[in-house]
């Protein structure tokens, strides 16, 4: 009999499989149901997989994508299959005329059959706020450019979790595309390539319109394990190897690319965490994020963000009960740092709950959100359970595919607003005016929290 590991990266993984194909055949089935007594909307099924070819020579670069390094770099990524071209990055501020350029390091890798082309990777800057750059990479190829975040708010995030690469992948990438956000916020399931290598190198390139010109800031799904107990390869390898965050940079490095922060609008610290890495008392993770959140002074960055994949709060029958672990190791954490609001992804679906602390309605917690609608091949999470222990904690939910967005005004209030796929459409389907913890004077840390941080 084989030994399955108890880590969080596999028992996740064999739960997910589980549990794929009774989702995958809810999602065929496309239902009419009146929405809060409002309007009646049709569930749509899956979309099909939209396999994008490279039809350029191998030296041509591909699946460009940039992320935040710190307040005023940024990481330009790019593959080529030619083995020979430069890690180099040209840019400037008017297009055609590259006033400045930086070289940087390359990877790759091989998953049983398959071997991945050049992967490079180069820090470029310092750059100036809220300022358009034009950048070519590798000395030749196509011209690209993008805006760097600002430095200061307002500034306005798009936040999609289990994108995929499907039609409805198309149409939420379009929706966002059209709201000029400054950055992405990706909380896990990127590709579902599901070790089907190709699949990563095609969900680059569908991405690359929109992850090329702003950056996209992402942390670990269970689709990116991509593992088999005892068979390998290693988890997260094609991950990590492409999707390269800056989590060995800036004020509080980690030892993992499944978990970082970061900070940006000079109000605004977002915590990225890894829901199949060790997150236990004794773990790096744990340990990490004590350090990461005591380094947060609440007068100078008035707004605390969480991230992570598998949902702590949850009233779909989908995944139910997957993020409890972490929640019983980590929530304490959290609310002793009155973080604002925690996004979460893996159901397929959208949900949002009141302020929340240990299962129970709480002033000073945060706002719990789950936004894994992007797109993916699997279909909806069709099934809430209206006697769930904490159906009365949920305050808006709905199957649909769709994205978010949240326009951090100012220091004290914050707009999030869910916006459905409606075929060509983008409807706003639920808003939530947020205030931050940091301004209220009954949610200062406890002498008991102060402690534990």
């Amino acid at each position: 009999m084989l030994q399955v590991s108890s880590s969080p990266c596999y028992s996740f993984l064999i739960r997910e499989m589980a549990n794929t194909w009774r989702i995958a055949m809810q999602g065929l089935v496309s239902l009419a149901f009146v929405c809060f007594g409002v309007s009646e909307y049709v569930r749509p099924p899956p979309g099909r997989i939209i396999h994008t070819q490279h039809t350029k020579s191998a030296s041509h670069l591909q699946q460009v994508h940039i992320s935040a390094v710190g307040i005023d770099q940024m990481r330009v990524s790019w593959i080529t299959d030619d083995t020979h071209g430069p890690s180099l990055v040209e840019y400037g501020k008017v297009s055609e005329k590259y006033t400045m350029s930086a070289t940087g390091e390359h990877t790759s890798y091989r998953y049983f059959f398959y071997a991945s082309g050049k992967i490079h990777h180069v820090k470029i800057g310092p750059l100036e706020p809220n300022t358009v750059y034009y950048y070519r990479c590798g000395g030749i190829g196509d011209e690209f450019s993008f805006k760097t975040p600002p430095a200061a708010l307002p500034i306005e995030f798009a936040i999609v979790g289990d994108l995929g690469q499907t039609e409805w992948t198309v149409s939420t990438l379009a929706h966002i595309g059209k709201s000029g956000y400054d950055m992405l916020l990706l909380p896990g399931d990127l590709s579902y390539a599901d070790m089907q290598q190709p699949l990563w190198d095609s969900f680059g390139r569908l991405v690359e319109p929109y992850a090329s010109a702003r950056p996209w800031m992402a942390t670990e799904g269970n689709h990116e394990i991509e593992s088999l107990p005892i068979l390998g390869p290693r988890p997260f390898i094609s991950y990590n190897a492409r999707w390269r965050m800056p989590y060995d940079e800036g004020a509080s490095p980690s030892n993992s690319n499944l978990y970082y922060s970061f900070d940006v609008a000079g109000a605004i610290h977002v915590v990225m965490l890894g829901s199949y890495a060790d997150y236990g008392p004794d773990s790096d993770q744990y340990k990490w994020l004590v350090n990461d959140l005591a380094k947060v002074d609440r007068g100078r960055t008035p707004w605390l963000i969480v991230l992570l994949h598998a949902p702590w709060y949850n009233t779909n029958t989908a995944h139910q009960g997957e993020g409890e672990n972490m929640r019983k190791a980590m929530e304490e954490l959290l609310y002793g740092a009155r973080v604002d609001v925690v996004f979460a992804g893996h159901v397929h679906a959208y949900e949002r709950f009141t302020r929340i602390y240990n299962n129970e309605a709480n002033s000073c917690g945060p706002v719990y959100i789950t936004i894994g609608d992007g797109g993916n091949r699997e279909g909806l999470a069709l099934d809430f359970n209206k006697n769930h222990k904490s159906a009365h904690l949920s305050q808006f939910r709905e199957a649909s595919f769709g994205h978010g967005r949240l326009k951090v005004l100012n220091g004290v209030n914050a707009q999030w607003s869910w916006h459905r796929n409606d075929d060509t459409d983008s409807t706003v389907r639920d808003e939530l005016l947020l205030e931050s913890l940091s301004k209220s004077s009954a949610c200062q840390p406890t002498a008991a929290a102060e402690a534990e941080l």
